[in-house]
């Protein structure tokens, strides 16, 4: 034999139901949201990650060339004999 529900106790399963799936979309939009929002911040981590070896790459050269203009300082100032003793 099969036992059925009263209406009112169907109709408040409906409703529950229905309230999940409310629920269920709303996190499964948060959820796309978040992702997207996470490969955002992935991407402009990648950018700044690659603008800091730009700028450490830089900075090298820079140092470089500063230490190759100090030597010839040196060797100026030795043939001028302005160097300290």
């Amino acid at each position: 034999m099969m036992a059925f529900m009263a209406p009112e106790t169907e109709n408040l399963v409906l409703e529950h139901l229905r309230h999940i799936r409310g629920a269920v979309e709303r996190m499964a939009a948060d959820v796309s949201e978040l992702k997207t929002r996470v490969s955002r911040l992935e991407m402009g981590l990648a950018q700044a990650q690659v603008s800091l070896g730009h700028i450490q790459v830089t900075l090298a050269e820079h140092s470089t060339r500063m230490d190759k203009i100090d030597a010839r300082l040196d060797r100026i100032e030795k043939r001028l004999e302005l160097a300290d003793a």
